[in-house]
């Protein structure tokens, strides 16, 4: 039987049009016909200089998985802010005391760590990418039921149409419909804590700075935009979170400039907030016959350390890899589909996935607390780790996801033009 499509994607969303693209410029997969399906593919941004509430940090390696699929280049520099430095304290310290952390991207020999970047922005991109527009085919639906039980995976799209492919991939996020219909089971936890975002002006200037201080609730970050302002993210608690979006503008501004220890000076609100809760997720399994997850609907980690939409890309680019792979030795699409294939992918990235959500969950249960023994456990531990280059370098590889068993898409020769 010859199926309607080789691959199709459910969800695209960044990490599903990452996997479309990335797959269409591959020189076995892109020989395959290729499906995303999407109910709401992105329209154009507006090109008036607004920044969207909704970014994404991305990292130096994603940096390089996105310009491996021309996605990268195409997103107007205007819109794009690198930042070179991070600085992290405790609540019980200050910025380059003690109790505080600073990393440098000169110390790891990188223009930089990374780039924060408006994820409507990022996903036209994608969506854009040359090979992406001549090789995927964009079904405007939803998945309403998946079997898996025959010789080719068979869909039903919720506009009626059926289709069958030799492979799956959900991509389509932590609430997956994907994976509930391929009866993969998760777990996961509530963390009793929201994240309130907004963007903000303020006095000095952020200096290509992201900012981190941990509080007893959690931590709030300002994050570097392009346009001078700084975008935030305060995880605390979901009652302090809904106070934030719905007191006045100047109270806001009061309470995040004194939860900053005033580093940037005054501070005016200048977008729209919001407020959504966080949960960590896993699926117990990654794969299934003719059936694989990347991204969030594989692990969702908490966002304090900026990893999750970084953790997705890199799924993507290690399937695309191990797929080509298993094209190029001969086999045939039917065959790549297989289960024992599909294993390669779930033992490497289930095995990184794992180390960093057990890493950020403890960073996050660590900090999010105001335990007087755990103060001074975390002032001495920052302080040990900044006063060591080596310890400071190898969390600077992960956060730049230069660390760790990398595939080809993330490494050093492709870096970004």
């Amino acid at each position: 039987m010859r199926p309607d499509f080789d691959i199709v994607i459910v969800g695209g969303g960044l990490v599903g049009a990452c996997f479309a693209a990335l797959a269409a410029n591959d020189r076995e997969l892109s020989r395959l016909k290729i499906a995303l399906l999407e109910a709401r593919p992105p329209a154009p941004p507006p090109d008036d200089g607004e920044v969207d509430i909704r970014v994404s940090a991305i990292s130096r390696a994603s940096m390089r998985i996105l310009d491996a699929c021309d996605a990268w280049r195409t997103i107007p520099s205007r819109y794009l802010s690198a930042y070179t430095e991070m600085i992290v304290w405790d609540a019980s310290g200050r910025p380059g005391g003690a109790g505080s952390l600073h990393f440098s991207a000169a110390d790891g020999g990188e223009p930089d760590l990374g780039h924060i970047v408006e994820n409507r922005r990022l996903q036209w991109s994608l969506y854009s990418a040359p090979a992406f527009r001549s090789k995927v085919t964009l079904l405007r639906a939803e998945l309403a039921a998946l079997d898996l039980s025959g010789e080719l995976a068979s869909l039903a799209l919720g506009d009626g149409r059926t289709l069958t492919a030799n492979l799956v991939v959900g991509a389509d996020g932590a609430s997956s419909v994907s994976r509930k219909l391929a009866g993969i089971e998760t777990g996961g936890w509530d963390y009793e804590q929201s994240a309130f975002v907004t963007h903000l002006a303020t006095e000095h200037p952020h200096r290509d700075t992201a900012w981190q201080r941990f509080l007893p609730d959690g931590p709030l970050a300002f994050l570097p935009l392009s346009d001078g302002r700084s975008s935030i993210v305060w995880t605390t608690t979901p009652e302090h979170a809904q106070r934030l979006v719905t007191a006045a503008p100047e109270s806001v501004a009061a309470e995040v400039s004194a939860a900053i220890d005033g580093v940037l000076g005054k501070i005016e609100v200048t977008a729209p907030r919001a407020q959504f809760p966080l949960r960590a997720g896993f699926a117990r399994d990654y794969c299934k016959e003719r059936f694989v997850l990347v991204g969030d609907a594989a692990h969702a980690v908490h966002p304090l350390a900026g990893q999750g939409v970084n953790l997705g890309f890199m799924d993507c680019a290690s399937l695309v890899e191990i797929l080509s792979a298993e094209l190029a030795a001969g086999a045939k699409p039917a065959d790549f589909a297989e289960r024992r294939v599909l294993r390669r992918y779930e033992r490497w990235r289930k095995s990184e996935n794992t180390l960093a959500l057990g890493l950020i969950d403890g960073i996050n249960r660590l900090f999010s607390n105001s335990s007087a023994s755990l103060t001074w456990l975390r002032r001495m531990g920052l302080s040990a780790v900044n006063g060591s280059a080596l310890a400071r370098k190898l969390l600077m590889g992960r956060a730049m996801g230069t660390t760790g068993e990398l595939p080809v898409g993330a490494q050093p020769k492709l870096q970004s033009r």
